[in-house]
């Protein structure tokens, strides 16, 4: 019997990132995002935590081997 498992699990990343001094809250969220987008984040990003979403199962029909000798 052949079964198909489906995990889903929420991971949430962490980054320590330094920011430049004197920046107003838009323009902190512009410096955030262009970092990720131009993905300068992501070696910075850290496991933090994982949560458990669900967990699923199929079972896959094998076909009878049908080879003729």
């Amino acid at each position: 019997m052949k079964v198909i498992v489906t995990v889903v699990e929420k991971i949430i990343s962490e980054a320590h990132i330094d920011i430049p001094d004197g920046l107003n809250k838009s323009a902190i969220k512009q410096h955030i995002v262009d970092r990720y987008n131009t993905g300068a984040m992501s070696t910075d990003m850290n496991i933090f935590q994982v949560d458990f979403e669900s967990i699923s199962a199929r079972i896959v029909q094998q076909q009878p081997d049908t080879k003729s000798a």
